[in-house]
């Protein structure tokens, strides 16, 4: 089969097409024909070796996590899935997933069924980023109707569905994006926007609740000044915790890493097939554009989700 090999950590010019083995799978997993994966933040941060979870990788590897195809092998354990399935899920993140390629051994526990309203690049763009929103309102956030949530970088490919979920699940949402992504933000549900090019965030919000902040360590102090007492802080990235806490002592300030669930991804399905939730992909790749896909998101101007094809 065909893959994107990783032969060495740096750059995305290390990336080239190869013909490897098709994986084997074990009793619990099945084997997914992949028609689309998806690309994140952390496949870069993977790529570079910068992320803590590149210790489990050696070389040559097979990067990604997030990808959506048809059942074509199943293991002998397995009764959730059947031949022809059509499936979505993000495989054993944070180790390696070896999504990148044309077929994935994936265990049955991180995959659900895909559902009928998206396509197989909509599922592919969706677990990382929809997981990472999901566990971060609920899990970690304990999100209830009727509070003041804000999602900082509501545009992008993480905060445009924390938008819609925090939606989904009755609260005030505002959110932060550069002007131009206005139209998209408050078209995701949004309660009100704040580009943050042009106006002070905690001058103009205040009395939130709980902020998820998928900006990074550039806002994650703004992010602290604009909440309640006993507010909730999650943010999804770096550091900086404990020197938050020490300014606002009285916030929960956490930073989290998505795990990977089949069974939140069954309960977001619902949200989805409600038509409460949308997947925005910005572009779809061919796979040997691979290293394009990585420096765009590296840019860190995207909006939605990039996927690749073979």
């Amino acid at each position: 089969m065909k893959a994107v090999v990783l032969s060495d950590w740096g750059g995305a010019e290390n990336f080239a097409i190869q013909d490897i083995p098709q994986p084997a799978i074990k009793p619990d997993e099945v084997l997914v024909k992949v028609k689309a994966f998806g690309v994140n933040p952390a496949d870069y941060k993977a790529r570079t070796g910068t992320a803590p979870y590149s210790q489990n990788y050696s070389h040559p590897i097979v990067l990604g996590w997030d990808m959506a195809g048809e059942v074509v092998e199943v293991g002998r354990d397995i009764t959730d899935f059947k031949l022809g399935d059509a499936v979505y899920g993000m495989v054993n993140f944070p180790n390696p997933g070896n999504a990148y390629a044309e077929y994935v051994a994936a265990p049955a526990a991180n995959l659900a069924l895909k559902p009928a309203t998206l396509s197989f690049e909509e599922a592919a763009a969706a677990p990382l980023a929809v997981l990472t929103a999901w566990q971060s309102l609920t899990e970690h956030g304990h999100l209830e109707a009727g509070q003041k949530v804000l999602v900082q970088a509501a545009s992008g490919g993480v905060g445009h569905l924390g938008v819609q979920l925090a939606k989904a699940l009755g609260a005030y949402v505002i959110g932060t994006a550069s002007g131009k992504n206005e139209a998209f933000v408050r078209s995701l549900g949004a309660d009100e926007f704040v580009d943050y090019t042009q106006n002070s965030v905690e001058e103009l919000v205040s009395d939130i609740d709980l902020v998820f902040d998928t900006a990074g360590i550039d806002t994650i102090f703004s992010s602290a000044k604009v909440l309640k007492p006993n507010g909730r802080l999650i943010s999804i990235a770096y550091g900086a915790m404990d020197k938050v806490l020490a300014v606002r002592p009285d916030i929960h300030a956490e930073r989290i890493l998505v795990h990977t669930s089949g069974d939140d991804l069954r309960t977001i399905n619902k949200f989805i097939d409600e038509g409460k939730l949308k997947i925005t992909v910005s572009e779809v790749l061919p796979a040997d554009q691979i290293a394009d896909a990585h420096l765009k998101l590296e840019s860190r101007r995207t909006t939605g989700k990039i996927v690749l094809t073979f």
